[in-house]
């Protein structure tokens, strides 16, 4: 390799931004999930006087984080850290409704600590919610390498611009895709390799509503392919296994297709 090759290396190791690590970023956001449930990592404090410091310390790396990233220009960093601390008892409170949601939807959740401590769909949806939360604050960067993170472990894909409401249930998981500008109402459950997508993947509808909106009470079974920002599945509906759907359906629809399958018995030869 020639010298305008390394020189060319050089210069960017130079000029590129110090940004801490991925590690980093997630370690801080582990961190937080973990404080609020100790089911994930059991960790004793003395008194709440020193949870309260641990919040604290948190809410300063935080800003130290956001600060490296350049989060805003012309905002107080340790502000922003606050405002985004204050939303967290909000935050603790969805995330209850989330557990309740996934422990009275599966028959094989025996306790509430399983679905905090192994299911990959709770997993998922926390790492979600706090990157959301950080994403309404304008937060850049943070929020995506966050649920990239969630993404690259557990095989669910959302986007930290997608709006999700309370008691959502992931079962299974792997392979669902929640785009950009979804949204998805109350006590909705979504089945492994359900896509909620778009239609067209054009450039200049960067800033378009368009992927799907799911209403409240909704099952969507696996394999499901929902596209299009127009597209909206009616309240106490029923999205079938497999089902390609481009097209609005009402309220308390059941959608489901017909495979022809034939069954050959060779011992009837």
């Amino acid at each position: 390799m020639n010298e305008q090759f390394y020189r060319q290396i050089f210069d960017k190791h130079h000029n590129v931004e110090a940004v801490p690590s991925n590690d980093e970023i997630t370690a801080w956001a582990l961190q937080l999930i973990r404080l609020l449930f100790p089911e994930q990592s059991k960790q004793i404090f003395a008194d709440v006087a020193q949870l309260q410091d641990e919040f604290l310390r948190l809410q300063n790396e935080l800003a130290l984080i956001m600060n490296a990233t350049k989060a805003c220009e012309d905002c107080d960093i340790e502000q922003l850290a606050k405002a985004f601390f204050g939303e967290i008892p909000r935050l603790y409170q969805v995330l209850n409704t989330d557990i309740q949601a996934i422990f009275n939807g599966d028959p094989a959740a025996l306790t509430e600590f399983e679905v905090i401590r192994t299911y990959p769909g709770f997993f998922a949806i926390s790492i979600y919610r706090v990157a959301h939360t950080l994403y309404n604050y304008k937060v850049p960067l943070l929020p995506r390498i966050l649920t990239e993170y969630a993404h690259s472990k557990t095989g669910i894909d959302i986007h930290p611009a997608a709006q999700i409401d309370e008691y959502f249930h992931i079962d299974h998981g792997t392979g669902i895709v929640i785009g950009e500008s979804c949204k998805i109402g109350k006590n909705v459950k979504l089945y492994q390799g359900v896509t909620l997508g778009a239609l067209s993947v054009a450039k200049d509808m960067a800033f378009t509503k368009r992927h799907p909106t799911v209403e409240d009470n909704v099952v969507i079974y696996s394999g499901a392919t929902i596209l299009g920002g127009e597209t909206v599945i009616g309240h106490n509906s029923i999205i079938g296994g497999n089902v390609w759907l481009t097209k609005s359906v009402p309220p308390a629809s059941t959608v489901y297709h017909k495979p022809a399958i034939t069954v050959y018995n060779k011992n009837k030869d």
